[in-house]
């Protein structure tokens, strides 16, 4: 029996740790999420075939800029920020195929054209149409496009 202490142990604290990491999760999607002008978007820098490369994440508006955090880590600073200025709208679609899978169910795709290349953003059609106001919304003087 008391061989079998020391494992018991072991298992109890990794079960520990295992929910500490999902209560982290979770905490920090609520204190995300607490400001007005979040919402769900999964994210793709690459274009990568068969609709790899998506990242489940939530996004935020800030005056010039979206901040996009992903939802399974615990860093509190954004890991894509988007400039309005620095982005056109290429196109807007439907997943389709595998792609379907990869992304929220409903949600549209939106292509958009940046500085060092293409972003991919899949949100709701709600988001959607928040989104390209905001594009729109954009200080005289700055390029916008909106498919």
């Amino acid at each position: 029996m008391d061989g079998l202490i020391i494992p018991l142990e072991v298992v109890g604290l990794l079960l520990l740790l295992v929910v500490a990491a999902a209560l982290a999760v979770v905490l920090r999607r609520r204190w995300l999420s607490r400001k007005v002008g979040t919402f769900d978007c999964s994210l793709r820098t690459t274009t990568g075939a068969h609709g790899k490369g998506w990242r489940l994440g939530i996004a935020r508006y800030e005056a010039d800029r979206i901040e996009w955090y992903p939802v399974f880590r615990f860093a509190l600073r954004p890991q894509q920020v988007l400039r309005r200025g620095d982005l056109m709208v290429q196109e807007r679609r439907t997943p389709a195929g595998v792609e379907a899978f990869s992304v929220m169910s409903g949600f549209v795709i939106v292509r958009c054209r940046r500085k060092g290349g293409y972003v991919e953003l899949a949100m709701s059609e709600q988001s959607y149409t928040g989104f390209s106001s905001w594009l729109e919304a954009a200080p005289p003087g700055q390029n916008v496009s909106v498919a």
